[in-house]
Order: structure tokens, then C-alpha cells, then sequence
């Protein structure tokens, strides 16, 4: 992981002056993540700017920078199912979409959707989702309920809600043996992971990862070439538009968990 560029929320300046480039009225307006992409015109570090292909539409591929990139980063960059692989994802918002995404384009068979709101299962559906569980459907834990009904546990799990009950099932659903375990989303700071050390022993494997393990620079013009030779399917991550005026409605959208992702026509 890079030291340097890692996303630091409370910067806000340039790294090699920490100062700001922008300014209203005498006083400093700070960066945000980075990237300061609420403006027509920005100032970065060079290295978090990637050059893609022009013909590529910006109102689509602009959500690469961030959720779809790590859900679908996560599998197939750290999961790494076979074609034919059961796999199962924890989380059905727009990230672990993105990994039922990745599984869909790995060749998974069968893709186990985990969530809390039985809504989202018919919409999880294009993204590649074949089966759906809500744990409090089962009086038994979830893990349990999965390894019952994939012969012992499936071959890949992607957990995307940061919840660390979340996690513990989602790495505990794994197959003994081969299975393997990724966590993408992020717990509260006093979280503790808790399992049992025979389920190590037993040769499941748990990994994290950041932005799905993908270098933006180096990786991202790849990630757009696979939607423009429609591998990647992007457009169905878009659930609405809105101006730079109506930026707040964007806000609540996500906030209420109402759509995906929502793009801000900034020009407009």
C-alpha cells in the first residue's frame, strides 16, 4: 500500500507544502481525499491522476474511483475464484454488488447474496446474485445455514458491510481446506475478530484489502477498457443524476441506502 498517497481524510492540503490550493475570499478551501472532485477545475498530486482512454464516457466510469473498484477488486484480485466456484457476499449494497460483479465475471456458479433486507434480492439479481439469505430468517447462525447448503461451506466469501459479526460469518462460511475469506468493509475502531483458532488450522484463509488490491494510476485505464468491451457492466451501478445545485439530494440518497450510486453533474 502506497505511504505516501494513502487516503487521509483529515489532510486536506498538498503533501509537499501542506498548504491549499484553493481559496474563496482570503480564506483556504481544503482539499477533499485527494481528488477535490466537487469543481471544474482541480489541483492533485500527480500520482493520484490516471489517463484513460478519451473515448470513454466520464458520466459512467467515473464511479471506478471508489466502490466498484474495491467490490469487484476484492474478487478477483483477492478472492480469486475459479469458473464454477461457489461464492458467497455479505453486504448487498453497491460494494459487495461490485464483488457479486467480480464473481459474475470470474465464472462463479453459484453467487450466495447475504443481507439484512429481503428488498434487496430481486435487484442483486443483474449483478450476477442466484440465491439470497437473510440471517434472520435461521435460528441458526448463518455459516451454519451456508455450509448446509453448499456442501461443507462455499469457496470464496466477500463480506461488505463492516459489521464484524458480518465478518466472523462470512470467514466461518468459508470451505475448510481451500476456502477463502475477504474483508473489504471497515468496523467500528473497538471491533474485535473472535473465532475459534481450528478454523485456521483447518486451512481457511482470511484477507483484507484496500481499493480491492488495484494501483489506480496503473489499474484504472484497465478497468475502463473492460467496460467499453462491455466485460464490466457499469451502467446498471447508476441509479440516478443529479446538478451540482441538488449535490444534497446525493447525500440523502446514500445516507437512506435509496439507489447505488449517484452521479453529480458538476458542469450542469
Amino acid at each position: 500500500m502506497c505511504d505516501l498517497l494513502r487516503i487521509n481524510t483529515e489532510r486536506g492540503v498538498m503533501i509537499n507544502d501542506g498548504r491549499s490550493r484553493f481559496s474563496i475570499n482570503g480564506k483556504p478551501v481544503y482539499h477533499f481525499l485527494g481528488t477535490s472532485t466537487f469543481s471544474q477545475y482541480t489541483v492533485l498530486h500527480a500520482g493520484c491522476v490516471a489517463k484513460i482512454n478519451p473515448e470513454a464516457p466520464l458520466d459512467k466510469v467515473c464511479i471506478l474511483s471508489c466502490g466498484v473498484s474495491t467490490g469487484m477488486g476484492a474478487t478477483l484480485n483477492v478472492g480469486k475464484p475459479k469458473k464454477g466456484s461457489t461464492v458467497a457476499i455479505f453486504g448487498l449494497g453497491s460494494v459487495g454488488l461490485a464483488a457479486a460483479e467480480g464473481a459474475r465475471i470470474a465464472g462463479a456458479s453459484r453467487i450466495i447474496g447475504i443481507d439484512l433486507s429481503n428488498d434487496r434480492y430481486e435487484p442483486a439479481k443483474p449483478f450476477g446474485i442466484t440465491e439470497f439469505l437473510n440471517r434472520r430468517d435461521y435460528e441458526k447462525p448463518i455459516q451454519e445455514v451456508i455450509a448446509e447448503r453448499t456442501d461443507g461451506g462455499v469457496d470464496c466469501s466477500i463480506e461488505c458491510t463492516g459489521s464484524i459479526k458480518a465478518m466472523i460469518q462470512a470467514f466461518e462460511a468459508c470451505h475448510d481446506g481451500w476456502g477463502v475469506s475477504v474483508l473489504v468493509g471497515v468496523p467500528h475502531s473497538e471491533a474485535v475478530f473472535a473465532t475459534n483458532p481450528v478454523n485456521f488450522l483447518n486451512e481457511r484463509t482470511l484477507k483484507g484489502t484496500f481499493f480491492g488490491n488495484y494501483k489506480p494510476r496503473s489499474d484504472l485505464p484497465g478497468l475502463v477498457e473492460m467496460y467499453l468491451n462491455k466485460t464490466l457492466e457499469l451502467d446498471k451501478f447508476i441509479t440516478d443524476e443529479v446538478s451540482f445545485a441538488e449535490i444534497n439530494k446525493a447525500f440523502d440518497y446514500m445516507i437512506k441506502g435509496e439507489g447505488l450510486r449517484t452521479v453529480i453533474k458538476v458542469t450542469e
